[in-house]
């Protein structure tokens, strides 16, 4: 007796024992599911890289004014935002901010809010008070704001052609008013210098975030944005305003995936039922299969509530994988002993699971291992979020092993038995030898008996077209690519608990994205300069890299032409306009006359940090009075792709460092973000090169022990990397992306492919041991596992299928590319597949026959 033989004599001979001890084992482990975050949040992504490290570096050296806070957009826009009745509803929504004390003591203390509406008034008071238009181009003395009580009573006393005066005055190309903000940073780029008039503009609100732990907001916060976006609407009317912040991202991004699941799971529900119906057609299998799936789901929860794991929109594909390979497994263990009951009637029930259990569970152990190896291939992955989804499933894998492979044939045989005890028959055929199904499924048996050759060059031409394909597929990482859209007409129609809300949040981002220059508060890009930072060279290296950056595309305009730049230079300027000390200093260190100091760096360092200690500390780093590092920030548009913000980030960072003792790093969110983008290729590289390595050693060794072949292994697996070059194919020509979601596919594509070759080639050669011969063994081989390879596939596709009725783009995305991955499985299986075994058998039985002749 084999090992398989002898596991299934445990299982049908300790039926009792087993269901106890998994039903125990599932408790516990599932105790933990209730500690799992379910708030469905956006999937965060970072990578082990250099830039990566030196961002936090930078965070950690210097001081800026947003530390500790987020940012919230409030946007205004319409026909013209700049009346004096627009600005004074702004300056009416800020007081009514203050007012509201759940938002209030979420802001930060010094000026928290920040709009065109406080420039104008505070410019308006300043000319009032003292006969002048305040500080002209140039003068960088700090102004701070008056009180919003007396900015709000200042507006309201302004006639329109007063605004109107004013607003010319603190928008003309060559003056600033208030010091401290740039009122070009916010309007949009399409802004006329000098006019009265703009589409849009932005207001800023700053909170305080210092009370968060980890990388979440405060709850106070995120309710407080809500709150805000709440007061918006009911502000503001003269023009269209929407609230943009992290907070309210992440409740209304979790909150559409969730009304998207309260959609999609009826129907995923009832797909599954039917099908499932229609493969079993017996009410108490549906009902075994439908409750070792909530077992299995169990396991995961439980897991991920143990290991600390929240949900994420990735991890949301997770359950949806091991629904459909747990209904895999469950109709080819069904299938499996309804063959044998139904080739042995005289024969007992627990006879008939035994010799079932023992013909399916090497594919099914086997598949469970290969498939397992598929998705922890992701944990090499640099994504962190990519490596829980693949150590999630692979937990969930073994799960469905225990409870299929273990747990429901021990059930079924007591279910059966109480069954037949009160006068139920127990006796229906297996799926795939009705008229229609088995006509497809002999398909590929058919073509494997008539032209062998002529199957496999036509995949293997389709598998070349799809991998020259895929070179040319883009890969992103874009947040907005997470962020839900507004529900589609007839959803309208669907009953009331069932009717999405309405969603803005990915038009809110376009819009910013593509008119303002700084965006959503992370599109600048960073360089962090270190090493001899008092080299006399240091400044004009920098001065250099400065006008490197106005030559460059990503480097946000703004209306006056100017860049939103931040570092020593600007700081010493600053310091030298409000300190004479500094500004003689800075005279005489400047030998040719070029407004930059070119010498004496270390003394003038010492006298901005004593002018000005917040500003210095913002782009100029020392500890125990030695300088070491220089931070130089810079805005950029919108809508610059970050492929071009790194190559010419990295250009002016050359720059700097030429001729210099300094290392210069680009570095900032977009930089990082496109580094993201390109270790997707590798996970998807490196994840498919392990896998197919590791599976393709363990299915030799596999094979050579059962049937002393050492090629079947990399023959079954032959039609899986076929389908994978098809499915590239395809994301190719539907002109889809690599992205977080698609990136694991390859694991998806290949762990489910494997298992269904897998249960083709085992059942194949047992069969083909058994008779002798091959067109006989296809038959019984698609006929039998071929069904329940249907059925699972059909239910399997269907449940991810139905995510394309998602409000989230990235679950569409991946609902759409993970069925047709399945369904290319499928196809590959039970059409590519048989014709490789017949051209395997017809070479291993040529070689046999001169072995036996050189004998």
């Amino acid at each position: 007796m084999d090992l398989a033989e002898r596991y299934a004599a445990f299982v049908t001979g300790h039926s009792k024992l087993v269901i106890v001890a998994l039903l125990l084992t599932t408790l516990v482990v599932g105790s933990a599911a209730g500690n799992v975050d379910g708030g469905f949040s956006i999937a965060s992504f970072s990578s082990d890289t250099t830039e990566e490290a030196k961002y936090d570096s930078l965070q950690q050296n210097f001081t800026t004014e947003g530390e500790n806070t987020t940012v919230v957009q409030v946007v205004f826009r319409g026909e013209n935002v700049l009346t004096k009745q627009a600005l004074l509803e702004e300056l009416q929504y800020q007081q009514a901010i203050r007012d509201d004390s759940s938002i209030n003591s979420t802001l930060r203390d010094r000026q928290p809010m920040v709009g065109v509406s406080n420039v104008v008034a505070t410019a308006a008071m300043l000319q009032s008070e003292n006969g002048s238009d305040g500080p002209t181009a140039g003068d960088d003395r700090r102004t701070v704001m008056p009180p919003l009580s007396a900015q709000l009573e200042q507006l309201e006393s302004m006639n329109e052609s007063e605004v109107n005066a004013t607003l010319e005055r603190v928008l003309a190309p060559d003056a600033r008013v208030g010091g401290q903000t740039d009122p070009y940073s916010l309007l949009p780029t399409s802004y006329e210098p000098g006019t009265t008039a703009a589409t849009g503009r932005v207001m800023i609100v700053s909170q305080d975030t210092s009370t968060a732990t980890g990388d979440d907001l405060p709850p106070s916060v995120v309710d407080a944005q809500l709150a805000m976006q709440d007061r918006a609407t009911r502000t503001v009317d003269s023009s269209e305003v929407f609230v943009f912040g992290a907070g309210i991202v992440d409740e209304e991004s979790g909150q559409a995936t969730g009304e998207s699941f309260a959609i999609i799971s009826p129907i995923a529900l009832l797909l599954m039922l039917v099908v499932l119906g229609i493969a079993y057609r017996d009410f108490f299998d549906v009902l075994l299969g439908i409750v070792g799936v909530g077992l299995v789901l169990t396991w995961m929860m439980g897991f991920m509530g143990w290991a600390g794991i929240g949900m994420t929109q990735i991890l949301i594909a997770v359950p949806f994988l091991l629904i459909g390979l747990s209904i895999d497994y469950a109709l080819h263990v069904v299938m499996r002993y309804r063959e044998a009951s139904q080739d042995d009637p005289g024969g007992t029930r627990r006879e008939a699971m035994r010799r079932g259990l023992a013909g399916v569970i090497v594919a099914v152990g086997a598949a469970t291992f290969t498939t397992a190896v598929g998705f922890l291939s992701n944990a090499v992955s640099p994504l962190e979020s990519i490596q829980d989804f693949g150590v999630v499933s692979a937990v969930g894998i073994v799960a469905a092993f225990l409870v299929f492979g273990l747990l429901l044939p021990a059930l079924k045989l007591e279910l059966d038995g109480l069954l037949r005890r009160i006068g139920f028959s127990r006796r229906t055929s297996p799926f795939g030898r009705g008229r229609y199904a088995g006509r497809f499924l002999r398909v590929g048996a058919d073509a494997a008996k008539r032209a062998p050759y002529l199957v496999i060059a036509v995949a293997v031409v389709l598998s070349v077209a799809g991998g020259v394909a895929a070179t040319d597929v883009q890969t992103s990482v874009d947040q907005t690519d997470f962020l839900p859209r507004d529900s589609p007409e007839w959803m309208a129609s669907l009953p009331g608990p069932f009717q999405p809300s309405d969603y803005q949040l990915r038009e809110n981002a376009e819009y910013l994205n593509d008119r303002f220059a700084q965006s959503r508060g992370q599109s600048r890009a960073e360089f962090l300069i270190e090493g001899n930072v008092t080299d006399p060279r240091t400044l004009d290296r920098i001065a250099a890299g400065e006008d490197h950056l106005s030559n460059t595309s990503s480097a946000a305009t703004l209306a006056d032409g100017s860049l939103q730049v931040t570092g020593p230079i600007e700081t010493i300027r600053a310091a030298a306009a409000s300190n004479e000390t500094v500004a003689a200093m800075v005279s005489d260190a400047d030998t040719d006359g070029d407004g930059v100091p070119d010498e004496n760096l270390q003394a003038i360092y010492d006298a901005v940090y004593a002018a000005a200690p917040a500003e210095a500390n913002a782009t100029i780093h020392r500890s125990d009075g030695e300088y070491s590092a220089l931070r130089l920030s810079v805005g950029l548009s919108g809508s610059a792709d970050t492929g071009t913000v790194t190559e010419e980030m990295r250009a002016v960072a050359t720059t700097i460092e030429d001729d210099s003792d300094v290392t210069v790093t680009a570095t900032g969110q977009p930089v990082i973000e496109e580094l993201i983008q390109r270790s997707l290729l590798s996970t998807l590289v490196e994840g498919f090169l392990i896998t197919f390595l590791v599976i393709v050693g363990f299915l030799t060794v596999i094979f050579w022990l059962r049937y002393r072949s050492a090629t079947l292994g990399a023959v079954v697996v032959a039609p899986v990397v076929l389908s994978q070059a098809w499915l590239l194919g395809t994301m190719y020509l539907a002109e889809i992306a690599f992205t977080p979601e698609t990136a694991i596919i390859a694991a998806i594509g290949i762990g489910i492919g494997v298992d269904y070759a897998i249960h083709i080639g085992e059942r194949f050669v047992e069969e083909y041991h058994g008779r002798g011969d091959s067109t006989d063994a296809l038959l019984r081989t698609v006929r039998g596992t071929g069904g329940a390879l249907l059925a699972s596939a059909v239910t399997t596709a269907a449940g991810f299928g139905v995510l394309v009725l998602a409000l989230v783009p990235s679950l569409q995305r991946f609902g759409f590319v993970t069925s047709i991955a399945i369904g290319y499985a499928f196809l590959a299986s039970i059409l590519v597949l048989p014709s490789l075994l017949v051209l395997w058998v017809r070479l291993t039985d040529r070689s046999n026959a001169n072995e036996q002749t050189d004998q």
